[in-house]
């Protein structure tokens, strides 16, 4: 009897046990609806709920207990190693072929995985990874893998406008610890190429470069765990993508190769990313129209051209871009800090955008709205303009370089920038005096706290005309 008795015992502890262990498995696995921007709470959510919910993680920290990766020797796994597919791996052969048929393998079964192992630098021409594929494909890099060493080895037959392309794929994760080599230098030495010395010079005709790794038409994408660096052009780009969890990744570049941007999105939705650096020669991360939803959290930028929104509304467009969130991050050395940057003529709008906790240092336009962004001195004034409105920049504390105002809101004659809120922005010289006149131009606002330096030059109440245009000015 007491034996049955202990059994007992033992089996409704185990069931108990077992059952709480099973939901909070399955607790990790749940979706956020986004936050409130006015009233945002602590935890962080990277992704948005719609209809149809990314199936990317929504947890931005990683799992104290991650499975590892998977291993070329386990035999039950969809492991396709791409030196068995003929790659080679010594940073002179071309291992384009053998990646292709290791994708081609992979991409058919449920849960492959295309391994580029540790060791190999692996050299491939520019390629369009393409699904659809059965899901949970996996690239996992632990290598290196580059492009040919500049224009004079890019292939005639192949695009020069971007290298590493994965188009219309479903729950596809590109992670690894190892290294995507650019091989930038040879490009930004074009004589097209911006130059900055004190003799540069720049030469007419084309000056096209390749975006180093752009998903095309994709949802539900993971990046992680990668060092990215030296593109020719744009690092990474997104575009018509839907459900982007972008975590612990590096990107670098030096400080003046021309049009480096980190990351850049453009009609792109439900994006996180986190815990991440970017180093490099333009933008830090750049924002184009069409996008929203989009959670910066954890990320340290610098040097670089700062968090940009825009440029917009070029020769009278359309722009629509909603739902931004920029938190918990680090801005240094930089031309610019938090940017938004329009061109006159165009219409749409740029709305509920919030910037917190943001550490400045020596950084030379901190928060900046320009809706005359131009690159030529002949541009002219127009009438429309992309709406800028409901904007917060909250805690927003550190140093900028004297050689520009701190704050510089430069809003359209005729569209206003309205709703600004700002609240604890403390900014003070790096060296030198205070400078103590920012810069407004038809912007409207409130200031909760005193701000330094002081913007007296903020607006109250709204124009007008706000009341004569739609709410989301056509978007």
């Amino acid at each position: 009897m007491r034996i049955l008795s202990g059994i007992l015992v033992i089996y409704i502890i185990s069931t108990v046990l077992f059952g709480h262990l099973n939901y909070v498995a399955q607790g990790r696995a749940h979706y956020h609806k986004r936050r409130n921007l006015k009233n945002p709470p602590p935890p962080p959510s990277p992704l948005v709920a719609t209809a149809n919910p990314p199936q990317v993680p929504s947890d931005p920290y990683p799992n104290p207990n991650p499975n590892p990766d998977p291993a070329p020797g386990n035999s039950d796994s969809c492991i396709f190693d791409v030196t068995s597919f003929g790659a080679v791996g010594d940073g002179s052969c071309d291992d384009t072929e053998a990646f292709r048929a290791a994708w081609k393998a992979a991409c058919a079964v449920e849960s492959g995985v295309v391994l580029a192992p540790e060791g190999g630098v692996f050299k491939i021409n520019s390629t369009i990874f393409s699904g659809p594929c059965k899901p949970g494909l996996v690239l996992q890099l632990d290598g290196v893998l580059m492009p040919p060493d500049g224009p004079e080895e890019w292939s005639e037959k192949d695009s020069n406008s971007q290298w590493l392309v994965f188009y219309r794929l479903d729950c596809f994760t590109f992670s690894g610890k190892g290294t995507v080599e650019g091989n930038g230098q040879k490009w930004w030495d074009l004589p097209c190429k911006p130059h900055r010395g004190p003799d540069g010079t720049t030469s007419s005709g084309p000056c096209i470069s390749p975006t180093m790794i752009r998903f095309f038409m994709s949802k539900n994408v993971e990046v992680k765990g990668l060092r990215i660096q030296n593109s020719p052009q744009f690092h990474m780009k997104f575009d018509g993508c839907e459900g982007v969890l972008i975590n612990d990744i590096q990107i670098s570049s030096p400080k003046l190769s021309p049009n480096t941007d980190g990351i850049h999105f453009g009609n792109t939705r439900s994006v996180g990313i986190y815990n991440s650096l970017v180093s490099n020669g333009d933008d830090c991360i750049s924002i184009g129209t069409g996008c929203s939803d989009i959670d910066i959290q954890g990320v340290t930028c610098g040097p670089s051209h700062g968090i940009s929104i825009g440029s917009l509304g070029v020769h009278n467009s359309q722009a629509c871009v909603s739902n931004i969130t920029v938190r918990n991050t680090v801005i240094r050395d930089s031309d610019n800090g938090l940017r938004i940057k329009t061109w006159q003529g165009g219409t749409g709008s740029v709305s509920n955008l919030l910037f917190e906790n943001i550490q400045m240092e020596n950084v030379l336009n901190c928060i900046i709205v320009d809706q005359y962004y131009c690159l030529s001195k002949d541009c002219r004034n127009e009438t429309s303009a992309v709406r800028v409105y409901d904007v917060e920049y909250r805690n927003i504390k550190g140093t900028y370089d004297v050689r520009s105002p701190p704050i510089h809101f430069a809003c359209s004659d005729t569209v206003a920038c309205t709703n600004i809120t700002m609240s604890e922005v403390e900014l003070l010289p790096e060296e030198g005096e205070l400078v103590d006149d920012p810069f407004c131009w038809n912007a409207y606002g409130t200031q909760e706290t005193l701000t330094i330096p002081p913007i007296d030059c903020l607006l109250e109440g709204s124009p007008v005309v706000e009341a004569s245009f739609d709410s989301n000015y056509g978007c």
